[in-house]
């Protein structure tokens, strides 16, 4: 089953007549992610890849039953494309574009909370429920459908972690990433509630970087809540130099807060496993899993 995204997600992709939305729209529809509509301003009554375009999202759901979209506008014109998503009702709305401005950022989430619109980036790789529907950028052969659920800070670990859970007969759930910006929508915990009530996923990596408290906050829910699916983390940044941006605008540690050492002792002291490198998620959850009762129970 997954979470957010189904086979019965039906996409708009705004900016779908720049490089990047043309070019992804053509992998989202070979994955089979039933996308309605496109909206670029000033671009209606042409069509992408047999995809209609219209002018505003307003004209593409008065023709079209669309409850999601996927934004791949320019970061100066994304505020006014997410508020026009969250306006007319679209429930879950990825951002792929980086480096929006922060008080952009801070009214889209604003909007967001007051109109129950569950916002995935800015800045993200996006989504993806395997076999089912990908909104987002990532390489879809790396998924398979399985148990396993993925939320992440980092697109390429992503990629790396669900390809080792994918060899191992594992699979995934749903994977997405957060986002790589200072200000994003979904969080862990949200990440993890929705995990704790999706029959399908039955163990969780997460994976998280340097910069902030997003995941010492999860340790905190996953302790306080005692969280009863097994949790395998990494944490990337290690040798982080303090001050210094790495990759993403949120990767950045100032003086003893954000550190990749004061989040790893936050998610061993909730009692979370955390891997030293990458490649050993698969090994730690295929043990939780069979601890759990065997693994011919999840392959």
């Amino acid at each position: 089953m997954g979470i957010i995204v189904d086979r019965n997600t039906r996409v708009i992709v705004q900016g779908i007549t720049g490089t990047q939305g043309r070019f992804h729209t053509k992998a989202m529809l070979e994955y089979g992610t039933k996308i309605v509509a496109g909206v670029t301003p000033g671009k209606g009554g042409t069509q992408i890849h047999g995809i209609p375009v219209y002018d505003t999202i307003a004209e593409a759901i008065e023709k079209h039953n669309a409850n999601a979209s996927i934004i791949f506008v320019p970061a100066p014109f994304a505020l006014d494309a997410a508020i026009e998503a969250i306006e007319n009702n679209l429930k879950t709305v990825v951002i792929i574009t980086e480096h929006i401005p922060i008080k952009d950022s801070i009214q889209i989430m604003h909007l967001a909370k007051d109109n129950n619109t569950t916002i995935i980036g800015p800045n993200t790789p996006g989504i993806i429920t395997p076999g089912e529907c990908k909104l987002g950028i990532m390489p879809a052969h790396v998924f398979h459908k399985g148990v396993v659920g993925i939320v992440s800070r980092s697109g390429t670990l992503t990629y790396e972690i669900a390809n080792s859970l994918t060899r191992a007969q594992l699979g995934q759930s749903t994977c997405l990433g957060l986002g790589g910006d200072p200000i994003v929508g979904l969080n862990f915990i949200e990440a993890l509630k929705m995990f704790e009530q999706d029959h399908q996923t039955k163990a969780i990596a997460l994976i998280g970087e340097i910069g902030g408290n997003l995941e010492e906050l999860a340790a905190e829910y996953i302790e306080k809540m005692d969280y009863p699916k097994p949790v395998a983390a990494f944490i990337a940044g290690r040798t982080a130099p303090p001050g210094k941006r790495m990759g993403h605008a949120g990767a950045i540690v100032m003086g003893k807060a954000g550190t990749a050492q004061t989040k790893i002792e936050a998610l061993k002291s909730a009692g979370v496993e955390v891997a030293e490198k990458p490649g050993d998620i698969v090994r730690i959850l295929t043990r939780r899993l069979q601890d759990n009762g065997g693994m011919e129970n999840y392959i």
